[in-house]
């Protein structure tokens, strides 16, 4: 039998670059060759698209030619210069491993729509929803799902009156991943430095109450209405919040943080927080997979606090842990995603 063709995106314009590279290298070392022709296909930090040998450390300077994902159907793949000319490689499906800004946000993913190649993960609507914290918080909280108590800042001429908040509270931007830009606020003086540190990632700042509990993640995987859920983590902190690939070393850990998997909380909570993820999941709209990240309180509360609809696939990262913990290898994990694509395209024709 012949290999379905996979495009692996990695890299990206993002803040996020350098964990994108990461993952990718883990899903390079976890794809079945015997079942899929890989295409490694780097993002550089400009913007360039090449067409490189592998997700390596140092990739931008290896063996690459230029290549960009034709928009139109008629062609469906890859097109590569190569000596002056551009040679067509044809590919099955898409994997972007890209995190946040022009991956998470529907970017992407609306130039995979008007290519007509199948591609794992979040759709269009889904994607830009969910990057939008603020509007996700609407949504999930319209399903009956707990959120903060949240307002948004759109212009550096918004009149907010410190003295009318209640703190301690977390201003963070509002289509930003990972912590980029986030800051917790104890006292009415840090608010105009946190708000300066937010917009420099997103012109669109939220400032959400601080919900008092612990931090749960949740992985879920496939789609309606066969939805898998990973094992739950929980982050210990030792002081401070949690930033996530903030760290120098995060293959090392984090200096404050420590995900312990399975999350040491009741079986009842345990059921409460999957239950709560899956109800997110399908009223964002998603597909393929997501992370989705809340809060238990001490009276047994779920809060909504994100979703990452492309969440990091690095050795240390959360969600390839969590699903490994239910039995679900990396390996597998990614067989699921492309096949459910490929058998979803195969499904619309």
């Amino acid at each position: 039998m012949a290999r379905s063709k996979i495009a692996v995106l990695f890299g990206g314009c993002s803040e996020e670059h350098p964990v994108s590279v990461k993952s990718a290298q883990e899903i390079a070392r976890n794809l079945d060759t015997e079942k899929y022709e890989p295409f490694y296909v780097g993002i550089t930090k400009s913007g360039a698209w090449k067409l490189c040998d592998g997700p390596g450390p140092d990739w931008e300077n290896g063996d690459c030619r230029p290549a960009v994902l034709s928009p139109d159907r008629g062609v469906r793949g890859l097109l590569v210069l190569e000596r002056g000319r551009y040679e067509t490689i044809g590919v099955d499906v898409v994997l972007p491993v890209l995190h946040g800004t022009l991956g998470e946000d529907g970017a992407i993913q609306g130039l995979l729509e008007l290519s007509g190649i199948p591609y794992v993960g979040c759709d269009v609507p889904s994607s830009a929803l969910c990057m939008d914290k603020s509007l996700a918080y609407v949504v999930a909280g319209s399903a009956g799902v707990a959120t903060p108590n949240f307002r948004t800042v759109t212009g550096k001429e918004d009149d907010i009156d410190p003295d009318r908040l209640t703190y301690p509270v977390f201003v963070k931007p509002a289509r930003s991943g990972s912590s980029f830009g986030v800051g917790k606020v104890s006292r009415k003086e840090e608010l105009p430095n946190a708000l300066d540190s937010a917009r420099q990632y997103d012109t669109k700042v939220l400032i959400e109450e601080a919900v008092v509990g612990r931090e749960i993640g949740c992985a879920v995987l496939g789609d309606e209405p066969d939805l898998v859920v990973g094992e739950l983590d929980h982050i210990a902190l030792s002081h401070g919040f949690f930033r996530i690939h903030q760290e120098d070393r995060p293959e090392t850990g984090s200096e404050n943080a420590t995900a312990v998997v399975p999350a040491d909380i009741p079986a009842p909570s345990r059921t409460r927080v999957q239950e709560t993820a899956k109800a997110v999941y399908r009223a964002l709209g998603c597909r393929g997979l997501a992370r989705v990240d809340m809060f238990l309180t001490d009276d047994g509360e779920v809060v909504l606090n994100e979703v990452n609809t492309l969440p990091g696939m690095t050795s240390y990262s959360r969600y390839p842990r969590m699903m490994e913990a239910a039995g679900l290898p990396l390996a597998e994990v990614i067989d699921r995603l492309v096949s459910s694509a490929l058998a979803a395209a195969g499904e619309s024709r």
